[in-house]
């Protein structure tokens, strides 16, 4: 029986939507009650799929929860699943990113941070390890907080090398490892940063998010402060390809699972008025790599609108047709199960929408 999973993290707590079939969807929760939601992830790679959840509790701090029952019931490490050395002099502030690897890398799963940092873990979520040579790049003591915090949000991993990862961090820009994580280099030729004196900078770019096309794992998009690129060799140059946009400001953005050359953004009028491009509650799609975008809003609301979509809040999952998913600060989640051409209000009213993540599962 096919089956759909819907992770929602919001600002009090997670919520799972279930999908049977061409069934209604279905959602529990809150799980992790009052706890600011900003990762999830649901690893398939395993016997059963895992659940992984970063929550943020105003008491008892930022943690790791994994779930290997569909969110029936909870784990959480005895000890903090992720945690600075004490010789870094930080401490966790919240995880930003879970990140299963690929099938190269079974049981390998990483976590973005705030402050910026790349953890690492070798037991599907049970325990992480920083990833010191990135901790400790030479560029760091020039990393800047962005208006959100220093975080490092993203994480791309190559399916054809375990040892090739990319991540994105606000504002420090694009790195790259090729060596699995022994050295890394930024990757930010071609992004602009204009809110610097330099406005073309080897680092300090505020990059927002980046996803990784379906067949060419080369080829990257990449949503910034101000501007979308896309870049052909694996984040080595980057190509502005955002003029076909009524804003190219934006916090997400999301590749289609199958088709190549295909991608989604949610435009915002601008970094100092951060609402839905013209108050119009849309999704642009390229399926050209960039060189075209189509708004698609059937079925969304079709007046004035202001809900902010953030970076990790608009996903897709592995169907065919795709599904695709995004869900606001005003509380609402959408989403449409034939690549865009069509939507549907699953939940509304739920607190402001942080992060969304879904899968098909065969159960």
């Amino acid at each position: 029986m096919a089956d759909a999973v819907l992770l929602v993290g919001t600002r009090k707590g997670l919520f799972i939507g279930r999908r049977r079939d061409d069934g209604p969807w279905v959602f529990e929760g809150p799980h992790f009650n009052a706890q600011a939601v900003y990762a999830v992830a649901v690893d398939r790679r395993g016997p059963t799929p895992r659940l992984l959840v970063g929550g943020d509790s105003t008491h008892w701090g930022p943690s790791v929860f994994s779930s290997d029952d569909l969110g029936a019931t909870w784990r959480e490490p005895a000890a903090p699943a992720v945690k600075f050395p004490q010789d870094t002099g930080a401490s966790l502030e919240r995880v930003w990113q879970l990140q299963p690897a690929g099938p190269e890398a079974p049981d390998v799963v990483y976590a973005g941070t705030e402050p910026a940092a790349l953890f690492r873990s070798s037991d599907r979520g049970e325990s992480f390890e920083l990833v010191r040579p990135l901790w400790e790049h030479p560029s760091r003591g020039k990393w800047v907080p962005g208006g959100g915090g220093e975080g490092l949000h993203t994480v791309i991993t190559d399916p054809r090398d375990a040892d090739a990862v990319t991540v994105a961090v606000s504002t420090a820009g694009v790195f790259r490892t090729r060596d699995g994580g022994a050295s890394w280099t930024p990757s930010n030729q071609g992004v602009s940063a204009v809110f610097l004196p330099d406005p073309n900078p080897e680092f300090g770019q505020c990059v927002h998010k980046i996803a990784q096309d379906a067949t060419d794992t080369d080829r990257l998009y990449l949503q910034n402060h101000w501007g979308v690129y896309r870049s052909d060799d694996a984040g080595g140059r980057w190509t502005d390809i955002g003029g076909g946009l009524p804003s190219d400001f934006g916090f997400a953005v999301a590749a289609h699972p199958h088709r190549p050359d295909t991608a989604y953004v949610f435009p915002l009028n601008a970094d100092s008025d951060r609402v839905p491009a013209e108050h119009r509650c849309r999704v642009f799609r390229t399926r050209d790599a960039g060189a075209t975008w189509e708004p698609l809003s059937r079925g969304l609301p079709a007046g004035d609108h202001y809900g902010t979509v953030l970076r990790d809040a608009l996903c897709t999952d592995d169907a065919d047709p795709a599904g695709i998913y995004f869900g606001n600060r005003n509380g609402e989640v959408y989403a449409s199960h034939d690549d865009g051409e069509s939507w549907q209000l699953l939940a509304e009213h739920l607190p402001d929408v942080l992060c969304v993540r879904a899968a098909t599962l065969d159960l």
